[in-house]
């Protein structure tokens, strides 16, 4: 077993000279607020339910900024007549997505020693501020270079999404966090669900509602009511944050104990724990989007070209369940899974399943096209009912295996160098998380469209080659449990 893996920052702040308190540290502590001393002498406070409450709302914003132009961002670019074909407006509005997601890359490791330096809640309150104003910005955009601007800048400010469960590691321990980090996980889902139904049920809003939004200004900028209410989202967490949100005492104090502690990428990356966990964050982060990106193509393609035929109605219905099935899991059972079990072996027990949706797929193409009627290019009602029992089967793999990523961030809460370092270790995984994220939907879907084209294995050669990427990524893991017994 490896114990250590199962700590939290509380339980190892011995190893930075915390805990117990030396004589010289707590003469230096007593030049500090009583308050402070407080902490020291009780530990941790009990579980602060506003401030968690606080954290699950911020938890909503990236991907509700990220996510609401999706519906509308393919006519907002043939409004604005920067396409002079059509053919080229997926070019367009495949450049506005991707400048989200860059400029947040970019930003992220500087957001998260920016919060080691000033503190969370500064970092916390800058960031969601400035998503509410860039996000207003969008919305009355008038040209191409304006929209690109705007969300450059919006993804600037988003880019302190590690801050957060950094404010999370900080005010858990051992009680609590195997409950905590779950549920934490359930609200970037939520964001990125609500994200779209915002922004195609409310862009153009003089044509969809003319009796509540019959008026000039909604008429020239159609696109702003979503992003205002999705700006409001943002001033909630704002408000929230500044009422609510404490700025975390451990903080402020242990800067005054070891303000010389000051780890750079390099250092962080030359520590082998935190290697592996980078490495296998990554790697985790590539399958699950790959998989992602997959999974639709393959809904969406026609049955003899190796797919499922389903319609976008039939395939956001497969993903609303899987939605709803992976909250259920990180919800009830989860906690309960983290309570008894070590942390580094269950999330390297998880990896293990990612081959399988991979290799099961084609399986699901094959039993459709069995069950094809003659003379019709439907499938029949037990065919359908086959194919649906199979989906739910696979997607419930890749949600057990998805459950990584909230073991990850109790890997990164157990194991960072230093409490100084904190911010700048989960910015550093949450970077590599980011990455792939930026760069296999490309991947993904040239792979799938190029093995059908040349007919690559019979169109299947994009199941070996992930399957392939999926056993790496198990074996990355290997790495995080081996150090974990180590370290």
């Amino acid at each position: 077993m490896c114990p250590r893996a199962n700590m939290g920052v509380s339980a190892r702040l011995s190893s930075y000279g915390q805990t117990p308190v030396s004589r010289e540290s707590a003469e230096e502590i007593s030049e500090t607020d009583d308050e402070s001393q407080m902490l020291l002498a009780s530990g941790l406070p009990p579980f602060p339910n506003a401030q968690f409450a606080v954290l699950c709302l911020l938890r909503t914003l990236d991907p509700l900024n990220f996510t609401q132009i999706f519906p509308y961002i393919n006519e907002l670019v043939r409004d604005l007549g920067v396409a002079h074909d059509p053919a080229q407006i997926g070019y367009y509005s495949g450049l506005v997505e991707c400048v989200f997601a860059l400029a947040q890359l970019i930003a992220i490791y500087p957001w998260g020693v920016l919060s080691d330096t000033v503190g969370r809640r500064p970092a916390i309150l800058a960031g969601a501020a400035g998503l509410a104003v860039t996000t207003l910005i969008f919305g009355l955009s008038r040209d191409f270079n304006s929209i690109l601007i705007s969300r450059c800048l919006a993804g600037l400010f988003s880019g302190n999404v590690a801050v957060i469960p950094s404010v999370l590691c900080e005010i858990t321990d051992n009680s609590n966090q195997v409950f905590a980090y779950p549920f934490f996980g359930i609200f970037w889902p939520i964001g990125a669900i609500l994200g779209p139904m915002i922004g195609g049920s409310l862009s153009h809003p003089t044509e969809k509602y003319p009796l509540l939004f019959n008026y000039l200004f909604f008429k020239k900028y159609p696109y702003f009511l979503p992003c205002c209410v999705i700006a409001c989202f943002s001033v909630l967490g704002f408000i929230s944050c500044y009422f609510f949100l404490k700025e975390v005492l451990l903080v402020s104090l242990l800067f005054k104990l070891i303000s010389e502690e000051r780890y750079t990428v390099r250092q962080l990356m030359n520590i082998p724990i935190i290697q592996a966990i980078c490495a296998s964050a990554c790697a985790l982060s590539f399958i699950s989007t790959t998989f992602e990106v997959i999974f639709v193509l393959f809904c969406y393609s026609p049955i003899e070209h190796g797919g499922l035929g389903f319609s976008p109605q039939e395939i956001g219905f497969a993903l609303a369940v899987s939605g709803m099935g992976a909250a259920l899991l990180s919800a009830l059972i989860m906690p309960k899974i983290l309570a008894q079990y070590n942390h580094a072996r269950l999330y390297h027990f998880g990896m293990k399943f990612w081959a399988i949706p991979f290799l099961s797929l084609p399986a699901l193409n094959l039993i459709m096209k069995m069950g094809l009627e003659p003379g019709v290019s439907k499938s029949g009602p037990f065919t359908i009912i086959q194919v649906w029992v199979g989906l739910v089967i696979v997607l419930a793999f890749v949600r057990v295996a998805s459950l990584g990523f909230s073991i990850n961030m109790l890997l990164v809460k157990a194991f960072v160098p230093s409490p100084a370092a904190l911010g700048a270790t989960y910015s550093l995984v949450q970077f590599l998380i980011c990455l792939p994220r930026a760069l296999s939907p490309v991947f993904a879907s040239s792979l799938y469209v190029l093995s059908h084209k040349y007919a690559l294995l019979g169109g299947n050669s994009w199941v070996l080659v992930l399957a392939g990427f999926s056993w790496v990524a198990y074996l990355l893991s290997r790495r995080v449990v081996y150090y974990a017994c180590v370290d």
